[in-house]
């Protein structure tokens, strides 16, 4: 299992405690606070080679609605999975991100850093778990969480 994640947040608290929740749970991390134009946090991205992006929508220089765009036409990147962790609370917010590419979302309001961060790890570990065997009933596990996925 690749356990790669870029982490884009402009809220310094979250994104350093997601940092820290990840690396120790042996995470690769690279994070990002929102400053750079889109197409440099693309390169950045792509540097890195993550599997997996966790991105707020509300940035200080871009939409995160734009990054996911850029993300999914990205032929590179075009895979990665995206996790929202957005205050943009709404169901049109929600409904957006996953037309556009975003593979789940989760509000802030509705989740510490802690429990957001156990939510993507248990998905992680649950997708790592179906690929190893495809007949294991546990890997539906997921579905019964209370996640806001594409299915």
């Amino acid at each position: 299992m690749d356990k790669k994640i870029f982490i884009i947040e402009d809220d310094a608290n979250i994104l350093y405690g997601l940092e820290a929740e990840f690396t120790s749970a042996d995470f690769e991390v690279e994070v990002s606070e929102g400053e750079e134009e889109v197409d440099e946090l693309i390169d950045l991205i792509s540097d890195f080679d993550p599997s997996y992006i966790i991105l707020d929508l509300i940035l200080p220089k871009v939409d995160g609605f734009e990054i996911i765009k850029k993300i999914k036409e990205n032929a590179d990147l075009a895979e990665k999975q995206i996790f929202i962790f957005t205050d943009l609370s709404d169901e049109d917010s929600r409904q957006r991100s996953l037309e556009i590419g975003a593979d789940y979302v989760f509000f802030k309001e509705e989740f510490g850093i802690f429990e957001f961060a156990e939510k993507v790890k248990k998905i992680i570990h649950n997708q790592s778990k179906a690929k190893g065997s495809n007949n294991d009933s546990d890997s539906d596990e997921e579905n019964e969480d209370d996640t806001w996925g594409a299915e």
